[in-house]
């Protein structure tokens, strides 16, 4: 791959395109007299402009909030714990919104749950709520935290579609399936495979992994189950053994924290070059323990390598795209497609990956990298997605140490 790209044509399918209307003329000519006119004179003014304005791709050009003339607001987001722009998981979700909204002029809204990373299941639920009292034609909602809140306000609100990204299908209290609920998941464990492989193939023998949500967060275990299966192979591949820190202290809130940053100053300081710190916000601790060591990062979500020199890739999801692409689907009437059963995004939609263009890995080519992404691909190489084996697993080639 050369660049990460969007959804394979499924968002552009519910976003109107328009034509650019280009205007010509003939070559000036010397005016010959003419007689007098007497009508009313032409209107010289310009033409009105006719020319579609340009769709803006950058997500950072588009505004956090803005003000609707009715006071309603159509495309709603439920941000997970954390900070709106963690330039990781809310914010990638976020930039879907966005960029939807954007390009079909609706207006939108983010709503942040009250106390925070101390936020209950009444706290989500009544942002949804505020979200659908406001007019909400779709309520997108980040992160498997609100599988309560989703369950109860979907119910309440059977007309109103939501889509539960990092989600998974839910029912009521009667065991119904509530197919207003859009389940959006990814296959992080291929993601994670890519990023294991390429730091051990770039040389890189002393690993970390730094999880959230304690544990319990189905798709950042599959991100550090992938991470592992990856390194393990390519330490196959080259005759070496690697060790590993794995670990999911102070990371169940996907925060920064004074604790983290220590823990991973202390494995940078016995050893570890790279930290693979998957979990929103806790970037922002690994990143400023790397800085202080000479280590490196492995970023989440996203591509993080704009946010701090230690970053050497990223393993990336599409989390904007395949916000644009469940969106569409609530206007242009297929949302039944999706409602109510669970829809999981990997490399055969072009939904993970690194990212090609910041490219800053020495010794391990963007070639070799597409060449593994191929196998996975066509279906040569099969990426396990059961985490459950990770501390039954036997690695040939990687000292596991879970912390």
């Amino acid at each position: 791959m050369k660049n990460f790209k969007k959804l394979s044509a499924l968002v552009l399918a519910g976003v109107m395109v328009f034509s650019l209307a280009a205007c010509g003329g003939n070559a000036a000519s010397t005016p010959t007299p003419a007689p007098a006119d007497t009508s009313a004179p032409a209107d010289t003014s310009a033409p009105a402009d006719t020319t579609a304005p340009e769709a803006v791709t950058n997500p950072d050009e588009i505004e956090d909030s803005m003000t609707s003339a009715d006071g309603t607001y159509e495309v709603a987001f439920i941000t997970d714990v954390g900070q709106l722009k963690d330039k990781s998981f809310n914010q990638g979700t976020f930039d879907g919104v966005k960029l939807y909204a954007a390009a079909n002029g609706l207006s939108y809204k983010y709503y942040q749950p009250a106390n925070g990373n101390e936020a209950t299941d009444d706290d989500r639920y009544d942002a949804m709520k505020a979200a659908v009292d406001a007019g909400a034609k779709v309520v997108v909602a980040a992160g498997f935290m609100q599988e309560n809140a989703l369950k109860k306000a979907a119910a309440e609100f059977p007309d109103t579609p939501f889509v539960f990204i990092d989600g998974y299908p839910l029912s009521d209290e009667a065991g119904n399936t509530l197919t207003n609920v859009a389940a959006v998941a990814f296959k992080e464990e291929q993601c994670g495979y890519f990023a294991g492989y390429a730091v051990v193939k770039d040389g890189f023998t002393k690993l970390g992994f730094s999880g959230g949500g304690g544990g319990t967060n189905d798709a950042c275990c599959r991100y550090g189950y992938g991470f592992v299966q990856g390194a393990n192979a390519a330490a196959a591949d080259m005759g070496v053994t690697v060790d590993m820190n794995y670990s999911w202290e102070y990371g169940s809130s996907f925060s920064a924290s004074p604790e983290l940053q220590t823990m991973a100053n202390g494995w940078y300081e016995s050893g570890t070059e790279v930290i693979f710190a998957c979990g929103g916000s806790m970037f922002q601790s690994i990143a400023a323990a790397a800085s202080a060591n000479d280590g490196f990062v492995v970023g989440v979500d996203v591509d993080q390598s704009s946010q701090s020199d230690t970053v050497i890739t990223s393993a990336m999801k599409g989390l904007s795209d395949a916000v644009e692409w469940a969106v569409a689907k609530v206007y242009d009437g297929t949302f039944s497609e999706i409602g109510g059963v669970a829809t999981s995004l990997g490399v055969n939609e072009n939904s993970v990956g690194l990212p090609t263009d910041t490219w800053s890995l020495e010794n391990y080519p963007v070639e070799e990298y597409e060449a593994l992404y191929q196998e996975v691909l066509d279906g040569t190489l099969v990426v396990d997605n059961d985490f459950t084996k990770l501390e039954t697993t036997e690695w040939s080639n990687v000292n596991l140490n879970v912390i």
